[in-house]
């Protein structure tokens, strides 16, 4: 995960993660790092970790039942998904039966 945020994420950036060991090496790399610690809330004002992680549990759940996707393709899906999750709410209203 540390190489593909050096790659990414513009050096200087300021990155909010949660307490896992892993991220103290992000000042190594010249990154501004807060953490934020779960067990004690989810949020540091306007930064919240909940999304993402709420994401990728909706993600991971979908992706389940295609038994794996293709590097290629794993884009596709995720813009897919990213936009379903997006629209959730929408989407629900839509096939609601009154």
């Amino acid at each position: 995960m540390i190489k593909e945020t050096i790659k990414k994420v513009k050096s200087g950036s300021l990155i909010y993660t949660d307490k896992f060991k892993s991220y103290d090496s992000l000042v190594m790399y010249g990154f501004k790092h807060k953490r934020i610690d779960k067990s004690i809330k989810f949020t540091n004002g306007k930064v919240y970790i909940n999304g993402i992680e709420g994401f990728w549990s909706y993600a991971k759940e979908r992706l389940l039942k295609f038994h794996g996707v293709s590097k290629d393709n794993f884009v596709y899906y995720l813009k897919e998904l990213e936009f379903r999750y997006n629209f959730r709410i929408i989407l629900m209203k839509n096939y609601m039966i009154v």
